[in-house]
C-alpha cells in the first residue's frame, strides 16, 4: 500500500479542513474539500459550495486555471463521484485535467459510489491512494458527513439530539416552564445547527406548549430545514405557526392510523405532508417513521424534543449524537421533566456509552457533545 509523505498528509489535512465551508449549503449532499498541488506547491483549492453547484474537485481544478496540471496530484476529503447528477462526474474532470494522482481521505458508502469512482480512475491510469479506515485523518473526514453516510448505509436519517438542562438534569419545571434554560448565545448556536440539517423534529407536546416556528433564524441560511412534528392523533392546530407557514416552509406531520381522517385531511389541505408510522409499539413506530423520512430524502435530523419523544428515539436506538447545554440553574422537584423519559434501561451495564465526549463553554452555559455512533 502506498505510503503518504509528510507533505501528502499536510495537503490532505488541508482538503479535510476546507470541507466544512459547505455546511448548511450543500445538504443532503456531503461536504467535500479538495486541493490540487505539484511537488508540494498548492495550485488550486476549493470545496463544494452549494447544492447543485460544482463539486470540490471541479472548484479546485478551476482555481488552478492557467497552471499545467499534467502529472499533478489532487487531495480530496471524500471519494470522487463517478455518476452524473446535477453535475457531471468528478472522475471525468480529474482525468480531463490530466491529474496523475488522487489522494482520498474517506470512502463514499453510497450505492452510486462505494469504490466505483476510484476503480474508474485506476482504469484510466491515475494513481489512487485511499487512507486506511483506521487512520485518524480518515476518521475526521468521515465524521464530517455522518448524515450522508448513515442515510447511504441504512436508508434512515442521522439523528442529533439537542436539549438544554439545569445542573440537576431538568429540562422544564414541574409545571412545564422551560423558557429559557439556556442562554441567548446557546440558542443562537442551536439555530446554526438547524441550518445544517434536513429536518428539525419535535413532538406534539412541544408543538402545543410552545407554538414554535422551528426555523433557522440566522444570517445566510441557504435553505430552511423541513419542520417535522410527531403527532400520533393529528392534533396540530391549523392556526399554529407551523401550519400557517406550511406552504412556504415544508412541514411533515408524522401520525399513526389512530389519527382522525378529518384532522389529517385538514392538515394536508393546509399544506402539510402526512407520514403515517406503523408498528405495535412506539420504538417500532419511530423506526418506521425514520424509514419513511429517509425515503423522502431526509439524511439528517435535529431532534429538539420534548422529553417523551426524545425517550422514544432513545428506546428505539436511533440517537446518533447528543448535544446538551448545561445551564447554571437548579430546579429541584421530583416531577420536573428529564431530557429523556422513555423506558430506559434496567441496569447500568446496559447503558449506552458515548464514544467521544467534548465540553465547550458557550456564554454562561456548558455545551456537552457526545457521539454515540459512527457511520
Amino acid at each position: 500500500m502506498p505510503v503518504l509523505t509528510a507533505t501528502d498528509r499536510e495537503l490532505l489535512e488541508r482538503a479535510v479542513a476546507l470541507a466544512p465551508n459547505g455546511l448548511g449549503h450543500v445538504h443532503p449532499n456531503p461536504v467535500v474539500g479538495a486541493v490540487v498541488a505539484r511537488d508540494g506547491v498548492v495550485l488550486g483549492e476549493g470545496w463544494h459550495e452549494e447544492y447543485g453547484g460544482p463539486h470540490a474537485e471541479v472548484n479546485a481544478i478551476a482555481a488552478a486555471a492557467g497552471a499545467d496540471l499534467a502529472g499533478a496530484t489532487i487531495y480530496v476529503s471524500l471519494e470522487p463521484c463517478c455518476h452524473s447528477g446535477k453535475t457531471p462526474p468528478c472522475t471525468q474532470a480529474i482525468v480531463d485535467a490530466g491529474l496523475s494522482r488522487v489522494v482520498v481521505a474517506s470512502d463514499d458508502p453510497s450505492e452510486k459510489a462505494s469504490g466505483r469512482g476510484l476503480g474508474i480512475l485506476r482504469d484510466e491510469g491515475v494513481e489512487v491512494v485511499l487512507l486506511d479506515a483506521g487512520d485518524a485523518l480518515a476518521k475526521r473526514a468521515r465524521l464530517l458527513n455522518q448524515g450522508f453516510r448513515k442515510h447511504a448505509r441504512t436508508g434512515r436519517p442521522w439523528v442529533l439530539f439537542k436539549s438544554a438542562m439545569t445542573l440537576d438534569g431538568k429540562v422544564a419545571t414541574r409545571g412545564g416552564d422551560s423558557k429559557w434554560i439556556s442562554s441567548e448565545s446557546s440558542r443562537a448556536r442551536a439555530h446554526r445547527w438547524r441550518a445544517t440539517v434536513d429536518g428539525v423534529v419535535v413532538g406534539i407536546g412541544t408543538a402545543l406548549a410552545d407554538d414554535p416556528q422551528l426555523t433557522a433564524r440566522v444570517e445566510a441560511v441557504w435553505k430552511q430545514p423541513t419542520r417535522i412534528v410527531f403527532d400520533a392523533e393529528a392534533r396540530l392546530p391549523l392556526d399554529s405557526q407551523l401550519v400557517k407557514a406550511a406552504r412556504e416552509i415544508p412541514l411533515i406531520v408524522v401520525t399513526t392510523r389512530a389519527a382522525p381522517r378529518a384532522s389529517v385531511e385538514a392538515l394536508e389541505t393546509a399544506g402539510a405532508e402526512i407520514v403515517v408510522a406503523t408498528g405495535q409499539h412506539e420504538p417500532a413506530r419511530i423506526e418506521d417513521a425514520l424509514d419513511r423520512l429517509g425515503e423522502l430524502g431526509m439524511a439528517s435530523l435535529l431532534l429538539e424534543g420534548g422529553p417523551h419523544l426524545g425517550g422514544a428515539f432513545f428506546d428505539a436506538g436511533e440517537i446518533d449524537e447528543v448535544r446538551l447545554f448545561l445551564a447554571p440553574l437548579l430546579l429541584g422537584g421530583r416531577s420536573a421533566r428529564d431530557p429523556l423519559e422513555g423506558e430506559g434501561v434496567e441496569l447500568i451495564a446496559d447503558a449506552l456509552r458515548a464514544q467521544t465526549l467534548e465540553c465547550e463553554s458557550v456564554a454562561e452555559d456548558l455545551l456537552i457533545s457526545a457521539r454515540l455512533k459512527e457511520w
